[in-house]
């Protein structure tokens, strides 16, 4: 299959598992501007990408047809920072410097961290 449909097919995919995991945190949440949807698709994305990589960059391998799929189609579409931006942006447009901070700073903080840990597990269970 063409590397173009698989990135397209997982991205499909992975659009619509970002709508559905959104969804759910503001459902959770409703009550709260915090834009915790974002958050929670970008600390999850990111933690699944670190497991994804920590088993190509271990040699426990993925096809490239799955890494096309997955990796690029799937999670590109999944974790998207233009949400993460637009959001930012929207709380210091309503004044909400402090939720604007926060969430800049927990975005990369615990993205940051859920690559780091992704990695850290593969190492830890295929080692």
């Amino acid at each position: 299959m063409p590397k173009l449909v698989l990135v397209g097919l997982g991205g499909c995919f992975g659009a619509i598992a970002r709508y559905l995991c959104s969804g759910f945190a503001h459902r959770l949440y409703s009550g709260s501007v915090f834009p915790v949807g974002t958050l929670l698709v970008n600390v999850l994305g990111c933690f699944i990408i670190g497991l994804t990589m920590g088993l190509l960059e271990d040699k426990a391998g993925l096809a490239p047809a799955v890494r096309s799929l997955f990796v690029i189609g799937f999670l590109g579409s999944f974790t998207t920072f233009s949400s993460f931006g637009y959001e930012t942006v929207e709380l210091l447009r309503l004044s909400e410097l402090l939720l604007a901070g926060l969430n800049i700073l927990m975005n990369f903080i615990l993205g940051f961290g859920a690559v780091f840990l992704g990695q850290m597990v593969v190492r830890a269970v295929v080692a």
